[in-house]
């Protein structure tokens, strides 16, 4: 089995662009379909469909990823153990402008030594995010897996940094001017969250969170990303959205958004990483030690349940052994 064909699978199928794929990877994207078809041949089954989005694992495609992501993990290790030096730290984050790639980017500004892949690892369930790290193809990923007891026993997960969330509206809501608000306040709004993803842990964030407060998450329509949510807000008067105080947003200045700290209780998106129980990269212990030095949220804060015990105890203590 050709396992450049393989790691094209596992590109295509975590990117959802051959051309993506083709792109990170070095070579055009009829190189990376033809690889594929190689392999669906091969198997004599089809790994995608096509879509006006890109592609889509088939059921076949699905069952194939788990087992393609080990096979190209063991061929990494094993060029890795005859390659003089290490490949670089590879962390998976939720996007580009989230506030884990945020603060891992002024990380590296301070220490631009650091050989670092921040990658994005397109997939909602935070178990086959673990899987991927058990596999070795990510060092760490900021994902939570909410019942800690269904992580693969070579899987370790601590808690990362917490991130305060704010009301981002337009400059016509009712809200505008306000200098802070309350989850009282909030209730009744219409608070548009599209594309919460089933099995996600923003899902069960969320659920709990309009339990708390009894508030009106709106999760209706597909997610066209931050763009198209950003230029509803502009020209809505009615219309709001949650977002983290770490995320970085950029919209033209026409747009006049406002960001609104919530306070009495501050409300709280934690933020746990997923890394090797044993043997873990030698570069995460100076990242994980860099985010217990941030601010800590305002107090009272309010978290969702399966983090409430990380409120009492501070991040460096629970820094993994890479030694």
């Amino acid at each position: 089995m050709d396992t450049e064909a393989v790691r094209s699978f596992v590109r295509a199928a975590e990117l959802g662009q051959l051309q993506h794929a083709a792109d990170e990877l070095g070579v055009t994207q009829q190189a990376i379909s033809k690889r594929i078809a190689t392999l669906e041949r091969e198997l004599e089954v089809r790994l995608f469909t096509r879509t006006a989005r890109g592609v889509q694992l088939t059921l076949d495609g699905q069952a194939f990823l788990s087992h393609a992501r080990s096979i190209v993990a063991g061929v990494d290790r094993a060029v890795t153990a005859v390659r003089p030096g290490s490949r670089a730290l590879r962390i998976d984050v939720l996007g580009f402008r989230t506030a884990q790639a945020v603060l891992l980017h002024d990380y590296w500004r301070s220490h631009p030594e650091t050989d670092l892949d921040v990658v994005t690892l397109r997939v909602n369930d935070p178990h086959e995010v673990a899987a991927a790290v058990q596999a070795g193809d990510l060092d760490a990923s900021f994902r939570t897996v909410t019942d800690p007891a269904t992580l693969p026993r070579d899987v370790h997960m601590i808690h990362a940094f917490d991130c305060p969330l704010e009301l981002l509206v337009g400059p016509r809501h009712p809200l505008a001017s306000a200098r802070t608000v309350t989850p009282a306040q909030l209730r009744k709004l219409r608070i548009w969250v599209p594309g919460i993803a089933p099995r996600s842990e923003w899902g069960e964030f969320y659920d709990q969170l309009a339990t708390a407060f009894d508030l009106r998450i709106d999760a209706a329509g597909p997610n066209f990303g931050n763009e198209v949510l950003l230029d509803t807000l502009a020209d809505s008067a009615d219309v709001a959205t949650l977002a983290s105080a770490r995320d970085r947003y950029v919209w033209p200045t026409t747009y006049d958004l406002r960001r609104i700290p919530i306070v009495n209780p501050t409300l709280v998106y934690p933020l746990s990483l997923m890394l090797p129980r044993t043997n873990p990269h030698p570069g995460l212990r100076a990242i994980i030690n860099h985010f217990a030095t941030l601010t800590p949220v305002p107090e009272p804060a309010w978290l969702p349940s399966w983090a409430r015990h990380h409120a009492a105890a501070p991040t460096a203590s629970r820094t993994p052994d890479t030694e």
